[in-house]
């Protein structure tokens, strides 16, 4: 004889009632017995509509056991209950929750600049595998596996306000755009959902490359017919004219000659992950301006791949004339900024005399004739005030 039992099952919830947002956790109760079948999370939370289930894949013997492992989806998905995701923006945009883990910060406890673009990158990972494109590639649509086609970064910028603290839950917002006629922009805000305060914002130009020549490629007709119908005219950060950076020579303030790419560094398309880019080019910048100060934004222009077997060297110009003195810095005040007085819907007052720094970055291949550029950048700095912008 079967046993009847019943089990309470809590999901979590975010939901809006007069302009107001609420969390909270909806209850549903499961009443059963002991032969009812035990429905996964997925089934219940209607996330598997679209995608291949093991019995269905074994059934029809199409499927790679990768693709059996990876569920990837083959139609729209609106929820995603594993990666906390869902469907925003009329259908077309994406927002994920995620919590800042104890290994995505730093020595004060805030996340680092590296743990944020590889939030941007997962986030926009994730917004392709809940669209139904996504094919076997890293980001890749169908259409682009069949023309060998692959999406590289060409350049990237992200504006920091505060840098989200261990334990915090943060929402990010991702949608892509138009960009030109054979690219595609993708945009990111970061905010955390306890204040609504927004923390940093991004935004991105990426183009095709075919995998096997290595070659930027126009956009094909079947790849566009499967991308544009995701397409939002909106801007996370207003850029009307894009910042030049100047190519800098050997004679830079600040070298580093002994840089060799790991093959933890590389990714599934089997080059040097752009975000370990980054981690060069802040290591070369002097420890005693690391402790005081607190990057605010960084702006970057990919020129080529770097591969596992390229040496690399790091060159580091600061804006004159600035120095360092027993770890105290003394600016022109031409290098002297004013934050807004009240910082956009963050809803509280900035500070208003914040002098901003910044550094000219070059990553490039050591030993070649050519000094061939990876990727220039320039980042902007600002003195370590808070880690909270709500404390007093």
């Amino acid at each position: 004889m079967a046993a009847a039992f019943s089990c309470p099952v809590f999901f979590p919830s975010t939901f809006s009632y007069n302009g107001n947002r609420y969390h909270g956790r909806i209850k549903i109760k499961i009443n059963a017995t002991s032969s009812t079948k035990v429905k996964t999370l997925n089934e219940i939370a209607g996330a598997g509509k679209g995608s291949s289930s093991l019995a269905t894949s074994t059934e029809f013997g199409h499927l790679s056991q990768e693709q059996i492992r990876q569920r990837i989806p083959t139609k729209k998905q609106l929820v995603d209950p594993y990666r906390q995701g869902l469907i925003i923006e009329r259908g077309v945009g994406y927002r994920q929750t995620v919590v800042v883990r104890s290994y995505e910060v730093g020595p004060y406890k805030t996340a680092t600049l590296e743990s944020l673009l590889n939030l941007f990158q997962e986030t926009a990972l994730n917004h392709v595998w809940m669209s139904g494109l996504l094919s076997n590639g890293f980001g890749a649509t169908h259409g682009m596996v069949r023309n060998n086609l692959i999406w590289v970064v060409s350049r990237m910028q992200v504006q920091v306000d505060h840098y989200p603290i261990w334990g915090e839950v943060l929402e990010i917002d991702t949608w892509v755009g138009a960009s030109g006629k054979n690219g595609m922009r993708r945009d990111w805000l970061i905010r955390s959902q306890a204040t609504g305060i927004t923390y940093a914002r991004a935004t991105s130009t990426w183009v095709m490359m075919n995998e096997k020549t290595r070659r930027l490629s126009k956009m094909p007709e079947e790849v566009r017919d499967e991308i544009s119908p995701w397409f939002i005219d909106k801007r996370a950060i207003n850029e009307d004219v894009p910042e030049k950076i100047i190519k800098l020579d050997n004679n830079a303030r600040y070298v580093n000659s002994d840089l060799k790419p790991k093959r933890s560094d590389l990714d599934m398309n089997h080059h040097v992950n752009n975000v370990k880019y980054v981690r060069w080019m802040l290591e070369t910048i002097p420890d005693k301006f690391l402790e005081s100060h607190q990057l605010s934004g960084i702006v970057l222009e990919y020129r080529r791949e770097c591969g596992s077997s390229d040496r690399v060297q790091s060159l580091c110009q600061p804006d004159e004339d600035e120095t360092l003195t027993n770890g105290v810095e003394q600016s022109l005040l031409k290098n002297m900024v004013l934050t807004p007085g009240i910082m956009e819907g963050n809803g509280y007052l900035g500070p208003l005399d914040v002098k901003s720094y910044g550094y000219t970055h070059l990553l490039q291949i050591k030993g070649d004739s050519k000094n061939e550029e990876i990727v220039r950048g320039r980042t902007r700095w600002r003195k370590k005030l808070s880690t909270l912008p709500y404390s007093s």
